[in-house]
């Protein structure tokens, strides 16, 4: 892989690419083997340089937002790692316009901030989500009532040969937990965020208030992915966890929380093995308590 990487450093610069990266360092499960390449362009050309260079030498590549739903094995990933939160990390709020502007590596917790200092409102559902705002739009990301198709107004992107592309708002197609780019492989550069003028006493109340409910009611001290599992339609999944007898049940390392049955946790220097019996343990308990078939949330990276 030599000669792969030398042409990696030939489209990259060299302080933007790393050998063996531990991915672990860049997963909030805090767990996952090394990258054999972690590749973090500093701008859109460089970006699609990497992925035409990945696809002409049939070499398997992973977009990584915050790694905040995300399980990578821990024998790690044969391929390039594409890290978006170095090259596509701005932000600018323009209350004129009422529109928030930002890079797909972007936090979405920044995002909410910036809102705030320009007064603008209908952004405060996601600034707890630990996430980036490409994987927020790759999937439609919500909370508390709000969703991302609620405040798209744009995205571009990228297409699979690193053409770009401009999406509008009614071309996204989101629903839940999906979107137009997940469906075709598209990789998110920038979006462009509608808000409206709003109080800003109000708005960081409404944020602290949310933060505070997070705060009860996830295991926010514990190294996790979220949410495990997708909502089944008609349940919620950690109700039919719980029901299941499943509140504590542990795999060596791994747990599911005791504060909220529908998270996973990394309780205990837990590994990625650990993690994936135990959410295979609690999908056939559930499926045999309850008749449901609990479809996974976090994806998953690398060979289990």
């Amino acid at each position: 892989m030599t000669e792969f990487y030398n042409k990696l450093l030939a489209v990259s610069s060299s302080g933007h690419v790393q050998i063996d990266e531990e991915m672990k360092k860049h997963t909030t499960f805090r767990v996952g083997g090394p990258a054999s390449y972690y590749v973090s362009p500093g701008n859109e050309e460089e970006l699609a340089a990497v992925i035409k260079l990945c696809r002409q030498e049939g070499v398997e590549y992973f977009i990584l937002g915050n790694g905040s739903n995300l399980l990578v094995s821990d024998s790690g990933f044969d391929g390039v790692v594409i890290s978006m939160s170095e090259g596509f990390s701005s932000c600018q709020a323009d209350p004129d316009q009422q529109l928030v502007t930002a890079g797909s590596g972007c936090l979405l917790s920044k995002i909410a901030s910036e809102a705030l200092k320009a007064s603008l409102t209908g952004f405060e559902f996601a600034s707890g989500i630990p996430g980036t705002l490409g994987g927020a739009v790759v999937m439609n990301a919500g909370a508390y009532g709000g969703e991302m198709k609620h405040v798209m107004e744009y995205v571009r992107v990228l297409t699979s040969e690193g053409e770009p592309l401009m999406l509008t708002a009614g071309e996204l197609e989101m629903g839940y937990r999906t979107s137009i780019v997940r469906k075709n492989n598209y990789i998110v550069v920038e979006a462009g965020i509608r808000l409206k003028p709003g109080s800003q006493e109000t708005i960081k109340s409404c944020m602290a208030d949310l933060a505070d409910r997070r705060r009860t009611k996830q295991p926010l001290e514990y190294p996790s992915g979220g949410s495990t599992f997708k909502r089944p339609e008609g349940h919620f999944a950690g109700k039919l966890i719980e029901e299941a007898g499943l509140r504590g049940y542990q795999v060596g390392g791994a747990q599911v929380s005791e504060k909220h049955c529908g998270f996973v946790i990394n309780k205990d220097h837990a590994t990625a093995a650990e993690i994936m019996q135990l959410c295979q343990d609690i999908r056939q308990r559930v499926k045999s308590n309850s008749g449901v078939e609990l479809e996974m949330e976090v994806k998953t990276l690398g060979r289990f």
